[in-house]
């Protein structure tokens, strides 16, 4: 949970960020590299189907183009694929943390955790794992923001990130990645290697759509 100290800095640099991203007149209108209405529907042994939001997500959310997926393998094993696309952030569509998201919706937020997994042959960098409950519901998620050729696994560094590249390459894009994924019988570590093994087919697809 997130403690005084760590919500001063968190309020800080969001009043910080956006002052700047006003402030800033020159800034790009970045598009994704295609469209996300082509997003694959089989990822290795994943095979998915689209799927949406009621449309007043949509609006809250403020996303420019996005992909919502429910993936499952042949054994059954489950996986959504929530991927949001922001053009721009400058004008406040900026993009929304589950850590603030989840509570509103019911869920509370048991657990968080960094988690390491392989980016690219050779390479491996940390997502944001956590795990929610609601009720006798229990979920674990990855998470992480990928904008301007960064992966990024803290909220902080996202928004230090986002005022920095603004100022310095007048770019404000940005995306959110999230994976989710039941927790049955509370078994976590099979929840993980399952969230592990998509994220790691997912990778080199990301690149194909969101622009570094």
């Amino acid at each position: 949970m997130m403690n005084l100290k760590n919500t001063l800095i968190a309020s800080a640099l969001m009043i910080l960020g956006v002052g700047l991203l006003h402030y800033t007149d020159r800034v790009e209108e970045i598009h994704p590299n295609k469209s996300f209405s082509t997003f694959p529907r089989e990822i290795a042994q994943w095979k998915g189907k689209e799927s949406r939001f009621d449309a007043k997500v949509y609006d809250i959310l403020g996303v420019d183009d996005s992909f919502l997926g429910n993936y499952m393998t042949p054994d059954g094993q489950r996986v959504q694929l929530y991927i949001g696309f922001y053009q721009s952030q400058r004008r406040g569509d900026l993009i929304h943390s589950p850590r603030n998201c989840m509570p509103g919706a019911g869920w509370n937020i048991v657990q968080t955790t960094l988690r390491e997994i392989r980016m690219s042959p050779g390479k491996t960098g940390q997502v944001i794992r956590l795990i929610i409950q609601n009720g006798m519901q229990k979920q674990m998620m990855y998470y992480w923001f990928q904008s301007r050729g960064r992966i990024i696994s803290s909220e902080y560094l996202q928004k230090i990130y986002l005022v920095f590249d603004s100022v310095t390459r007048h770019r404000t894009d940005g995306s959110f990645v999230r994976l989710i994924t039941p927790i049955p019988g509370d078994d976590e570590q099979q929840a993980e290697k399952k969230l592990t093994d998509f994220a790691e087919k997912l990778m080199p697809i990301l690149s194909e759509y969101i622009p570094s």
